[in-house]
């Protein structure tokens, strides 16, 4: 299981859209629209947009998950545009370039830590990716990999022979996200990483991602409709509404100067939440520089 050269962006797309084909009675659906953006090496991008915004309809095309085999579900189509993730292109790909894609983006599904299997011990669903790949693996280096990729996301050894119901649900998320990262992915892609988490260790867990992306040095999407898990972990974060991106840059840039309504409208609502102390709003006073050069700068 080896690497070449990283490819200069993580993720690049130009135009992108993205469609569901008709299904039943169902017209087509068009999720994501003429998408432009790239995630820098090392960069922690984040994603923010309400439900059916099409943020997780991008994290299953990026990650590779929506060109599995054929099992009856409607999977979505990229109609328009590109998008190059690790250096391979994902309009057409073919099923050799998608195994390389999959080894080296590692994806935490929205529901991931709520569909782990029931039947498998932690240690066995860890494991599980890898053995998909390679039945024949060394079963000592396999449990040795497994041991510290637990150990990384800070559950104890002991967790490894327990069933997913025996863990809270911080560590079934913890797990999911050790499988997620088994590979030792460049790239990970974290689709509300925090859903169902209880609100006592939702910090707890996107620190923990920030944490091993620091560690381990890999390009990350994290993804959430909470701007405060995206202020913990994310260089910059992109906003989408109805499928199109109406804001990318810093938190501050995004939210300071929006030129989009539905932006300006989030705006509002976290100035109204957070309202500026009484020393910022003498500062923004006609003349307050001169009147008030006083008062502590932030």
């Amino acid at each position: 299981m080896t690497r070449g050269a990283p490819p200069k962006f993580p993720i690049t797309t130009s135009d992108l859209t993205i469609e569901y084909p008709p299904h039943g009675a169902s017209g087509a659906f068009v999720a994501v629209h003429g998408l432009t953006l790239r995630i820098d090496p090392g960069e922690v991008l984040g994603l923010l947009g309400e439900s059916g915004s099409g943020k997780s309809t991008l994290a299953r095309v990026l990650s590779g998950a929506a060109f599995g085999s054929g099992d009856g579900e409607v999977r979505p189509q990229i109609t328009g545009g590109e998008a190059d993730v690790l250096g391979l292109r994902l309009r057409r790909i073919r099923r050799r370039k998608l195994a390389r894609l999959t080894f080296g983006v590692g994806y935490l599904a929205q529901d991931a830590a709520d569909t782990l299997a029931p039947t498998l011990t932690v240690g066995e669903i860890v494991a599980e990716p890898v053995l998909d790949r390679d039945r024949r693996y060394n079963r000592r280096a396999l449990e040795a990999r497994v041991a510290t990729m637990v150990d990384a996301v800070r559950l104890p050894l002991t967790v490894l022979t327990q069933y997913p119901y025996e863990l809270s649900n911080g560590q079934r998320q913890r797990v999911a996200l050790a499988r997620a990262l088994v590979f030792g992915p460049s790239l990970l892609i974290a689709d509300e990483p925090t859903a169902g988490v209880d609100v006592t260790v939702r910090d707890a867990v996107i620190d923990l991602i920030g944490e091993l992306q620091r560690e381990r040095a890999f390009s990350a999407l994290v993804i959430s409709s909470d701007l405060k898990v995206l202020r913990r972990v994310a260089n910059r974060i992109g906003v989408l509404h109805q499928g199109v991106l109406v804001g990318l840059g810093t938190i501050d840039e995004v939210f300071d100067d929006p030129w989009h309504p539905y932006v300006a409208g989030l705006a509002d609502a976290l100035r109204a939440l957070d309202p500026p102390s009484p020393d910022e709003t003498h500062r923004n006073e006609p003349g307050a520089d001169e009147a008030g050069a006083h008062v502590t700068q932030r």
